[in-house]
């Protein structure tokens, strides 16, 4: 299903297609698709190139016992929609950095960099990428042997679109049809002071 976006101004092809289905077909991700993935994502911009991500990957053909380990971090209802995916996995940032122990405090930034990476190259691959931040984090941690100075942050499915009408909900299927929006750019880029149009547009 497209949910291409309209632009005002000119986007990569890539940037207009992707979105964030919850619907994923039962077809498996081949294992090359997988692994250009998390080479877009191995080469994102960090802070000192400190690289402070963390990944729990599952495939859900070849590792069952683990995907059901990733899904059971999930909240209950992403757990409903997610267990359909073929791939889920799990983030982690490093807290500190390696360089000379102190607090990174754009680890976060620096996953989020990371993950757009991925999902761009999901989207190039015809895959889709759906995050989420419902995640028992402290589920997460023990059941994966989270180290101190690293902590768990999203998950994410990875797959193939599937059919909206799979979805156990109404208010999923809903979401899957709707249009995407997004804020108007003065509600975002500032100028003089805080609220003040940019001047850009």
């Amino acid at each position: 299903m497209s949910k291409e976006s309209h632009h005002d101004y000119p986007v990569l092809p890539v940037i207009r297609e992707r979105w964030s289905p919850r619907a994923f077909a039962d077809t498996p991700v081949e294992r090359e698709k997988l692994q250009s993935l998390f080479e877009a994502l191995r080469w994102a911009a960090s802070s000192y190139n400190e690289q402070p991500w963390r990944l729990v990957v599952a495939m859900k053909d070849q590792q069952p016992d683990r995907f059901a380990q990733v899904l059971g971090c999930l909240n209950e209802a992403n757990q409903a929609w997610a267990k359909s995916a073929p791939v889920l996995m799990l983030t982690f940032v490093s807290e500190s950095f390696e360089r000379n122990g102190k607090p990174n405090r754009v680890c976060e930034h620096d996953l989020g960099l990371a993950m757009g990476n991925l999902c761009t190259q999901a989207t190039a691959l015809g895959l889709a990428v759906h995050q989420m931040a419902g995640v028992d984090l402290d589920k997460a941690a023990s059941t994966f042997g989270c180290p101190a100075g690293f902590r768990p942050m999203t998950a994410a499915a990875v797959g193939y679109e599937g059919d909206p009408a799979s979805l156990p909900e109404s208010w999923m299927r809903d979401a899957e049809t709707a249009p995407r929006t997004r804020l108007a750019f003065d509600d975002f880029v500032f100028g003089d002071a805080w609220g003040d149009a940019s001047g850009v547009f």
